[in-house]
């Protein structure tokens, strides 16, 4: 109490007094918590190991006799569709923690249904496929409930260690050196949210008039609201994911691509930005797709050195476990190839690997002991 002071919740230098400490003890307790956070999540970090996984439908390689133990594996990463009751008993008894893909925002299926949900081109037309890729509009309620419903429902039946998402990123295809990169969405859904959200007034009267008025003067927030829709993508599927498993890691597979290339595609069209992600992920996996980028297999080392370098400034920084190829499409991936990509992939700043995908390893059983003894080695 300050000296003088009768009624002190009625004084007003007393109350600003008391307010200010207060706000003081509040801003501590908030800094509290962050540092306990972040002490638990690094803590659970350093309490995973190195992750050594395949991806796909790693059942394909219990079917051909192999175990997973044998192999030095501690880590499935299945397709959903793939996953079943027995698959799951069976890599938990042998070791493996299991983590599920999660096909995001790839709609193909879905839209076959709901046509009022495929992606719109600038010109006002249905986006044609990007190759084997058909997306959908992220803007679309009633697909993200069918997505969190279909995410609740892996989580309801399995006790997962964790959820990566796949194909988080507007239509559009970039698994290949020659991406296919459309202009979506600019249904009247997409138009008129980013007009409340960033309170754009949109001249024109029609679809195609609107996103050329948009492209042209307003491109800069476009790009901005398409990111942040992808944002609350990640935000809102971790949320359901950490109810229902707190302790379960969210992963996101993305494009491994530099900001700058193809014309800053990554933001500008697939709606990616890393550091967003970064903040939303507990695991980042870059797809380090060498041959379908053809890129040399150093590069998958010199991409994680960059992106080592981008994250180490965050307070709480997520793990990073590139998935490295040893598919044979487009072209042949040697297993002396493969053998330098999980080298790679394996260093600083990973923590853990996977490679694409299980059948390329029954296909060439050299592929196979390369990752055998990488695994077992570790």
């Amino acid at each position: 109490m300050l000296p003088g002071c009768p009624q002190p919740e009625n004084c007003g230098i007393h109350g600003r007094f008391i307010r200010s400490i207060t706000a003081v003890k509040f801003i501590h307790l908030i800094l509290f918590s962050s540092i306990l956070h972040a002490c638990t999540v690094a803590q659970t970090n350093r309490e995973q190991g190195f992750i050594k996984g395949v991806y796909g439908n790693p059942a394909s390689l219990l079917k051909a006799g192999y175990r997973f133990d044998s192999l030095g594996m501690n880590a499935v990463f299945v397709r959903s569709i793939s996953l079943n009751p027995e698959f799951f008993s069976t890599a938990k008894a042998q070791g493996c923690k299991v983590y599920v893909e999660f096909p995001t925002l790839y709609g193909k299926d879905y839209l076959e249904d709901h046509p009022d949900a495929w992606p719109i081109n600038e010109r006002g037309e249905k986006a044609k496929p990007a190759d084997w890729m058909m997306g959908i509009c992220p803007t679309h309620e009633a697909f993200k409930q069918h997505r969190a419903s279909q995410l609740e429902k892996i989580l309801d039946q399995y006790a997962v260690d964790g959820i990566f998402l796949d194909y988080v990123h507007w239509h559009a295809q970039f698994e290949t050196d020659r991406p296919i990169l459309p202009e979506t969405c600019f249904c009247d859904r997409c138009l008129a949210l980013f007009s409340s959200h960033t309170g754009t007034s949109i001249p024109g009267e029609s679809g195609p008039s609107k996103a050329k008025w948009i492209l042209m003067h307003a491109d800069v927030s476009w790009r901005a609201w398409r990111i942040s829709v992808l944002n609350s993508w990640v935000s809102d599927m971790r949320k359901i994911l950490k109810t229902k498993r707190p302790e379960a890691l969210l992963g996101v597979y993305y494009s491994a691509w530099y900001p700058a290339d193809h014309d800053s595609a990554l933001g500008r069209t697939l709606g990616i930005d890393v550091q967003d992600l970064a903040d939303r992920a507990d695991v980042m996996a870059p797809m380090l797709f060498h041959g379908m980028l053809k890129r040399h297999p150093a590069w998958v080392g010199q991409y994680l050195e960059w992106l080592g370098g981008v994250l180490k400034q965050k307070p709480v920084q997520p793990l990073i476990w590139p998935i490295v190829q040893a598919h044979n499409k487009p072209g042949l991936i040697t297993a002396e190839e493969f053998k330098l990509v999980m080298i790679a992939g394996s260093s600083a700043p990973s923590s853990g690997i996977m490679m694409f995908e299980d059948g390329s390893l029954l296909e060439d059983r050299e592929k196979l002991r390369v990752m055998k003894e990488i695994y077992r080695n570790r």
